[in-house]
């Protein structure tokens, strides 16, 4: 273990990838806090939670949208060309909003969903800068498990952010100040020597782009259900909670569910793996849906927060497991955009997860709506069983990448399957 903390720092002390990290989560956080943002401010200019939700969900579906289309022009035209224009139209378009205030809904909904629309591909364009500034395969898998870890920290720590920034300002401060620090975080990226030299692989012309690949697809449709199970606790806790001593039991929910998951992507990571990451994600993911199954027994409080951040545990390393595979799945050019589309279907489904379960809940109470996250666990499984084949079979192996364009003096050295060069 000590081992594996001691990978961690080595990253962290290579050059570029401490400001990479840090500038990519800091420049995350509008994305990460939005919804909680857009929920207290409409709610501090007197409009409705219906309102609210109304906007927020126009903000995710524009996002959702908006990713994978910013993460192809990337792989086209470089980071900076695509990653700034795009931080800086998020933050106006949200500015906007914050200054216009909810009402007219005719200029709120569009000035959401263009905030929405660019934000900046920084979590797919992050990934794809790994292999260019750490030379080790390992280190590069070990930094996705970190990457996983860090996004934990950071939906811990975000909505602690807008609750602050509106005790000591107020709502409307809030969208802006975390609109402004998200620009500045893609200037830290987009102005770092990687982020400019990167290239993505030379790609062939076609439409479906990285969705030609039959083993990214597979893994979509898996994490799909993997996001169904996740939005669909966070509306199943709800009822349960109520039950069992109110909002400050939901609380300790989520909060478990975050610190499982900080603590299994932090053990996952502190050590080398052995064996194909396919076979690998099968088995993680058959933990995380079984995992899932003791919710339905609605045990006491402290158990049902012991048995959430045990079903954490295993989706920090099945997200970090995930990367590997869209790595090595992801057609020559396209890992920009292969990546946003595995944070686009998560957010999908985490998105169908919250509707599904509410009418569920409505019907038949905790004990139902925990079912759901169950059954889509044992779904994502079964997709991965059903095109274990395709999942063997990556679109493209290892390249060789002469290194001669940054340091003429390196002999050219095995890179990995993304085909992505400094």
């Amino acid at each position: 273990m000590a081992a594996g903390l001691a990978g961690y720092l080595e990253i962290l002390r290579t050059r570029h990838a401490a400001r990479l990290l840090t500038g990519t989560l800091v420049g995350r956080l509008p994305n990460a806090t939005a919804a909680i943002a857009i929920v207290l401010f409409v709610r501090a200019e007197g409009g409705s939670y219906s309102l609210a939700g109304a906007l927020a969900a126009v903000y995710g579906v524009a996002n959702a949208i908006g990713q994978p289309v910013l993460g192809r022009l990337v792989d086209l035209y470089g980071q900076p060309r695509v990653q700034l224009p795009a931080a800086l139209a998020a933050a106006l378009a949200m500015t906007a909003f914050a200054l216009t205030g909810a009402e007219p809904r005719a200029l709120a909904c569009p000035a959401v969903a263009a905030a929405g629309l660019f934000t900046p591909p920084l979590e797919g364009g992050l990934r794809a800068l790994w292999p260019s500034v750490l030379r080790r395969e390992g280190q590069v898998h070990t930094a996705y498990a970190m990457d996983a870890v860090a996004q934990e920290v950071m939906f811990t720590v975000g909505p602690l952010l807008v609750t602050l920034c509106v005790s000591l300002w107020s709502a409307r401060a809030a969208l802006i100040v975390l609109n402004v620090l998200g620009v500045l975080g893609a200037l830290c990226v987009v102005l770092s020597p990687p982020s400019r030299a990167w290239r993505s692989a030379p790609r062939e012309a076609h439409w479906l782009g990285a969705l030609r690949s039959p083993g990214l697809l597979a893994l979509l449709a898996a994490f799909l259900f993997v996001g169904v199970a996740l939005g669909s606790i966070t509306v199943a806790s709800v009822p349960y909670a109520d039950d069992h001593g109110g909002d400050a039991v939901y609380g300790w929910l989520m909060a478990a569910l975050g610190l499982g998951a900080l603590a299994g992507g932090t053990v996952y990571g502190a050590r080398q793996w052995a064996g194909v990451p396919e076979r690998r994600l099968r088995v993680l993911v058959a933990l995380l849906a079984v995992c899932y199954l003791p919710f339905l027994l609605l045990p006491g409080a402290v158990a049902m927060v012991a048995l959430t951040a045990l079903a954490g545990v295993f989706l920090a390393p099945c997200i970090a497991c995930a990367f590997v595979i869209v790595d090595r799945h992801a057609p020559a050019g396209t890992v920009t955009e292969a990546f946003s589309w595995l944070v686009t279907t998560f957010t999908v489904g985490a998105s169908v997860g919250t509707g599904v379960a509410g009418p569920v809940v409505q019907a038949g109470g905790a004990l139902w709506g925990f079912a759901v996250p169950g059954a889509a666990g044992g779904l994502s499984l079964l997709v991965l069983l059903a095109t274990g084949r395709v999942l063997a079979a990556p679109a493209g192996g290892a390249v060789v990448a002469a290194s001669s364009e940054n340091d003429p003096n390196r002999a050219a050295e095995p890179r990995f399957s993304s085909g992505d060069r400094a």
